[in-house]
């Protein structure tokens, strides 16, 4: 029993620890990107512009939105008894199976 407690504990901190500091992360890395792209204007001397930097953040972006839109699509499904499959790459509700 106390082990069963051990795992569900530690796959909770996982989960908390990717969707609580992993994304707000990734997010400031995203931004950060941006900020190289458009040639980093805040730092001292003006540098020129990187489109890398524009496409890189865009693509974090991409990652982040992905993201919370899934876990408003598992929050909605589970309220609607179903479940989402990520068979096809996009979260689609099926039926709960017993």
């Amino acid at each position: 029993m106390l082990g069963l407690l051990a795992t569900a504990a530690g796959k909770v901190l996982m989960v908390s620890i990717v969707v609580g500091a992993g994304l707000p992360a990734l997010f400031a890395a995203g931004v950060r990107a941006m900020a190289y792209g458009v040639g980093d204007e805040a730092e001292v001397g003006h540098g020129s512009p990187h489109p890398i930097g524009k496409i890189l953040g865009i693509a974090i972006f991409a990652v982040v939105l992905f993201a919370i839109c899934s876990g408003i699509a598992i929050v909605v499904a589970s309220g609607l008894g179903m479940q989402v499959s990520f068979e096809y790459v996009i979260p689609t509700f099926i039926p709960k199976t017993k």
